[in-house]
């Protein structure tokens, strides 16, 4: 009975480091801007789709709710902390559809199956970062107005790096995957 509950409770140590690690690991690919045509891409939404396939669909969500909830009380973990406020102000500006699309990429991400077609693998990885778009859009034009070009302030200029970020975790697959036997 003692082992049971020993085992238990390592495991539990272990999901909660691992969930820490990771929205560390998120936070600081927030802060990391990558020279890109048309706009700077920073590396968050390819380490979301990493959290899910290494970590699972369920510690992937705990993992991607803790970098928000970390956000929200004010730790500098989102993109523009400090310097364009922190805490739930600045969660709750125009940036609070693609974090809020973070959990659903990670879900999705963590739910498929992933074999050795890369094909197979761009897109489901696709659609899975989709679902940060499709809600950062809906966010956007609901809070900026739906007159607005939506599709071409909140999307478009993003389009060519994410397509880059997929593939890099398309092809980064197989080590992907060897992290999610670890866990």
């Amino acid at each position: 009975m003692e082992l049971v509950k020993s085992f238990k409770q390592s495991k539990l140590i272990k999901y909660i480091f691992l969930a820490l690690m990771g929205s560390i690991v998120l936070a600081i690919s927030s802060k990391i801007r990558i020279p890109f045509y048309p706009v700077p891409m920073t590396m968050q939404t390819l380490i979301v789709l990493m959290i899910g396939i290494a970590f699972g669909w369920k510690l992937g969500l705990a993992t991607v709710s803790l970098y928000l909830f970390e956000g929200i009380i004010g730790l500098p973990v989102f993109s523009g902390t400090p310097e364009k406020g922190i805490g739930l102000i600045y969660f709750t500006g125009p940036t609070m559809g693609y974090l809020l699309g973070f959990l659903v990429a990670v879900y999705i991400s963590g739910k498929f199956k992933y074999d050795s077609n890369l094909i197979k693998t761009f897109f489901k990885l696709f659609f899975a970062t989709s679902f940060i778009y499709l809600i950062g859009m809906i966010w956007l034009g609901n809070l900026i107005g739906w007159d607005k070009p939506i599709f071409q302030l909140g999307a478009q200029p993003f389009l060519l790096a994410e397509l880059f970020k997929i593939l890099i975790a398309t092809f980064a697959i197989s080590q992907i995957k060897k992290i999610k036997k670890l866990v």
